[in-house]
């Protein structure tokens, strides 16, 4: 093998005849190849991907550079930033000896610059308050957040189903509740049973205690109006695809918020997007970092629907890329919808290391120019294992890639910095100030409170009608006490002999 030949191979797959991004250039027996250029076909991207790696191995830069080439292409990108790092992207880049160095060793002029970036939170602390309605999260996405079990959760489809068939809206967490005491006690409980079923106290109890302690972790006002729109994803400034970043480095004790409220967002955006077909570019690219979140503990009703959708949503133009450590983190009927593999290094220790390592090595094309279990776990900081899908569809020649730098700033804005981008923010302003809608909470109250005085109303008829019936029973009966009594009986006796007397002309002399 030579190095001509290995960078005849890697041309013939990588050079694309329409819009690509280009990631690096292959590395051939430890030496950088600058002509064997990589390069990701935007038609392509919808068909999904994958970037994994040890910690430290540069996943976090690779999607800050496909981030970048995807808003210069002008492709809207979302993404979340777990710890707050990347909203750099918002400035240009400054040269140094590394970057200068990288840049010469693939060939290309390092260029600083800086992103359309919008910085979205679900704290509304760090960036433009995220929200969305219990309704358009759904039961099965609430069910994950509050960790339900089987039982519990078909409680929720009831709640949702009812509240749909009564058109109630589900604004937030109080709603929730109304609802669910509604349903569970008196009235409520007597008007579903035959047609949704009983709900038992006992689960009622323990499904209102989740919510109560998910309130307590502060995050109740991601539940609300102002709902997000998603139209804002879809945004552009002079031709560039605006970077939206969720910045969840406050809310990192309640990784199942996060990474379940991003699936919700994918959730409406499946919903609500017309078909699109197969575009030029992606309509947007929406990443879900720290993918394993998503998957853990969860049960067969939320992983059909992550299934769903991803098999799905391709067609409305978007594509999702997860990224995560390990290749097993992402379920086998997931991982096989992902087209594009970006694979960082491997660290491989421990035999379940050994085991994962080889497992990711059969997902990959054969090559005829690597040891890939070798290579796998000697990849530098910055380098990764690629293959994509051509614009055939094809998988194409699995390359060891040393990967260009990002033009922008690879770090957090200063605090300064980040206060000015929020203040300058249309969407910071739009989302600031929760609303207080009228929902199932005050329908149900009014519904509660129409029939306590309705049930009052009879009641107090009931007691007149009683009352009355005593009273008339009373009378009569002192009447008949009355009439009965010797006194009355004397009486009687005179006035019928008066009055016959009289009749007859027989009334009595009395005696002198």
């Amino acid at each position: 093998m030579s190095a001509e030949k290995f960078t005849e191979s890697i041309n013939k797959s990588y050079t694309i005849s329409g819009s690509s991004i280009y990631l690096g250039a292959g590395i051939y027996e430890g030496a950088i190849q600058a002509a064997a250029k990589v390069n990701l076909p935007l038609r392509m991207m919808n068909r999904h991907g994958l970037v994994t790696g040890a910690t430290g191995s540069g996943k976090t830069r690779t999607l800050q550079l496909l981030a970048e080439q995807l808003s210069a292409a002008g492709v809207p990108v979302f993404m979340p930033d777990m710890k707050g790092d990347i909203s750099g992207m918002a400035k240009e880049g400054s040269a140094n000896d590394k970057i200068t160095e990288r840049a010469n060793a693939l060939g290309i002029q390092y260029t600083p610059s800086g992103y359309p970036v919008e910085l979205y939170s679900l704290s509304g602390k760090v960036g433009a308050q995220m929200r969305a309605t219990v309704t358009e999260f759904g039961p099965v996405l609430l069910s994950k957040i509050l960790e339900l079990n089987e039982v519990q959760s078909g409680v929720m489809m009831i709640l949702f189903k009812y509240a749909d068939d009564k058109d109630l809206p589900i604004v937030d967490l109080n709603d929730l509740k109304k609802v669910l005491n509604y349903l569970s006690e008196g009235t409520g409980a007597a008007e579903i049973k035959n047609d949704y079923g009983k709900i038992s106290s006992a689960t009622a109890s323990t499904i209102l205690r989740k919510i109560v302690a998910l309130e307590q972790q502060g995050v109740n006002h991601l539940f609300g109006e102002k709902s997000f729109d998603i139209d804002d994803l879809f945004e552009k400034v002079d031709g560039r695809g605006v970077i939206s970043l969720l910045n969840v480095s406050d809310i990192q004790s309640q990784p199942a918020v996060f990474s379940t409220f991003m699936l919700a967002l994918l959730a409406e955006l499946y919903q609500n997007l017309p078909e699109a077909g197969d575009l030029d570019k992606p309509k947007l690219i929406f990443f879900l970092d720290e993918a394993h979140l998503l998957f853990k503990d969860a049960p067969k009703a939320f992983m059909d629907q992550i299934d769903q959708i991803i098999r799905l949503i391709r067609s409305k133009g978007v594509g999702v890329f997860f990224c995560t450590q390990l290749t097993q983190d992402v379920p086998a009927n997931v991982l096989a919808q992902l087209g594009n593999r970006v694979h960082h290094v491997i660290r491989a220790f421990t035999p379940n290391d050994v085991k994962a390592l080889r497992e990711t090595i059969k997902t990959f094309p054969k090559s005829e120019y690597y040891d890939m279990e070798q290579q796998f776990t000697q990849l530098g900081t910055g380098q990764a294992f690629i293959t994509v899908l051509n614009e055939k569809g094809i998988p194409t020649e699995t390359v060891v890639t040393h990967l260009a730098p990002p033009a922008s700033f690879m770090g957090p804005l200063s605090e300064s910095e980040y206060k000015a981008q929020l203040e300058s923010s249309d969407k910071y302003k739009k989302y600031k100030d929760a609303i207080d809608p009228r929902s199932a909470f005050e329908m149900l109250d009014e519904k509660m409170q129409s029939a306590r005085k309705e049930e009052v109303k009879r009641e107090s008829q009931q007691q007149r009608t009683t009352t009355t019936t005593t009273r008339t029973r009373k009378e009569k009966s002192t009447l008949e006490e009355v009439m009965s009594s010797p006194v009355s009986k004397q009486i009687g006796r005179e006035l019928v002999r008066g009055v016959f007397g009289m009749l007859f002309g027989t009334t009595r002399t009395r005696r002198r």
